[in-house]
């Protein structure tokens, strides 16, 4: 498959982020972007969405704790 993938316009300039590809139908694919030649996670749109949301609510653990 020929994914297009992008990355959030949010991500830093040392480029350790997700790259999402949405352009084949039926999947959405996310890659590492120090690894572009790596591993490819591929997943159903509705999985995708429900992942998002549910990171929205995640509530990040304090350190030293």
């Amino acid at each position: 498959m020929n994914f297009r993938f992008t990355k959030s316009s949010f991500s830093a300039l040392s480029g350790e982020c997700l790259e999402v590809a949405r352009n084949i139908p039926g999947v959405v694919a996310v890659r590492d972007s120090k690894a572009p030649g790596g591993s490819i996670l591929r997943v159903r749109p509705e999985v995708w969405v429900a992942f998002v949301r549910s990171a929205g609510d995640v509530v990040p653990a304090s350190s030293g704790t």
